[in-house]
C-alpha cells in the first residue's frame, strides 16, 4: 500500500504544474492533500475524481483558503469530515477515510507565522486535538495521519534551527507537544523511523523567500504519523523533488499491507 501526502498550496495551481500527470504514474493507493484552497464550485472533474480514484474533500468556509482532501483507489467504508470542533472545522483541516480497521487522515494544522493571534489559535488547536489523537491511538485501529503539521520536531528537521528557535514552527512548546505525541501517547514518526539520521534530504517545505529552494534551506513539517502496528509495516519512504507542484514536496511511504 502506497500513501502519498502533499500540501498543494492550491489544487488549481498544482494542476497547472503537472501534479495530475505525475500522480497517474505513482501507483498510489491513498493520496492525502492539504491546502487545496478551493470550494466545490471551483473543482473540475479531474480534481474531484482523477482517473482510477475516488475523491473526498473538506473545504474551508473562507474562499481560497486551507481545505483538505483524500483520493483513494478503493472506495472507503466511511468518510469523516472534521473534528467536531466548530472553529477548526470551518477552516477545513481534517478528513478521515476508513477502510476496514485502517484509517487514513489528511490533516492541515494551522500555521502561526502570520502573527500572535494565529499562533494563539494554533496552540488552541493543538491543545484540543491531543485528546482526539489519544482516542484514535486507543481505538485499536491502524491509523496513519498524513499532512502538514507545521512543526519541525527536532534540530535535524530544519536547516537553520539556531535562527528559528523563537519562530513559529520550531517553538519549544510546539516541539514539546510533538514529543509528547510520540513519547507519551505512542504515535510513530514513520519517515524518521526509516531514516533516523537523514538531514538535508528530509526537508519537505522551503520558503519562497531568499532562494531557500535553491540553497536547500528547508524544513521537515510534512509527516505520516502512525500507530505502531501500521508503522512497523512501513518499508520505504521518500520525498519527491524532481518536479515542484507547490512550496512543499510530496512524501511517499510504502506499507507492507493492503486495503
Amino acid at each position: 500500500m502506497r500513501i502519498i501526502s502533499v500540501n498543494l498550496n492550491g489544487i488549481r495551481s498544482a494542476r497547472t504544474k503537472g501534479f495530475y500527470d505525475w500522480l497517474a504514474k505513482q501507483d498510489a493507493d491513498v493520496v492525502c492533500m492539504q491546502e487545496i484552497k478551493a470550494q466545490a464550485t471551483d473543482m473540475t472533474r479531474e480534481m474531484l475524481q482523477p482517473d482510477g480514484f475516488y475523491g473526498y474533500f473538506h473545504y474551508a468556509e473562507k474562499k481560497g483558503y486551507s481545505g483538505v482532501g483524500i483520493y483513494s483507489k478503493k472506495q472507503p467504508d466511511a468518510i469523516i469530515e472534521g473534528l467536531g470542533i466548530a472553529d477548526v472545522d470551518s477552516e477545513g483541516r481534517y478528513i478521515e477515510a476508513r477502510f476496514g480497521n485502517l484509517s487514513v487522515v489528511s490533516l492541515y494544522l494551522p500555521s502561526g507565522s502570520s502573527g500572535e493571534e494565529r499562533q494563539a489559535f494554533k496552540f488552541s488547536v493543538m491543545e484540543r486535538f491531543m485528546p482526539y489523537l489519544e482516542s484514535l491511538k486507543a481505538s485499536g485501529r491502524d491509523v496513519v495521519v498524513c499532512g502538514d503539521w507545521n512543526i519541525a520536531h527536532r534540530e535535524i528537521d530544519l536547516k537553520n534551527w539556531k535562527g528559528n528557535r523563537k519562530n513559529s514552527g520550531f517553538l519549544p512548546e510546539e516541539r514539546a507537544w510533538m514529543s509528547d505525541l510520540f513519547d507519551r501517547v505512542g504515535w510513530c514518526d514513520v519517515y524518521r523511523n526509516l531514516h533516523p539520521d537523514a538531514t538535508d534530504e528530509s526537508y519537505t517545505w522551503w520558503s519562497n523567500r531568499g532562494q531557500a529552494w535553491a540553497k536547500n534551506v528547508g524544513w521537515r513539517i510534512d509527516y505520516q504519523i502512525a500507530t505502531p502496528g501500521i508503522s512497523s509495516r512501513a518499508r520505504n519512504a521518500s520525498i519527491y523533488k524532481d518536479e515542484r507542484f507547490s512550496d512543499h514536496a510530496p512524501l511517499l511511504i510504502d506499507y507492507d499491507t493492503t486495503i
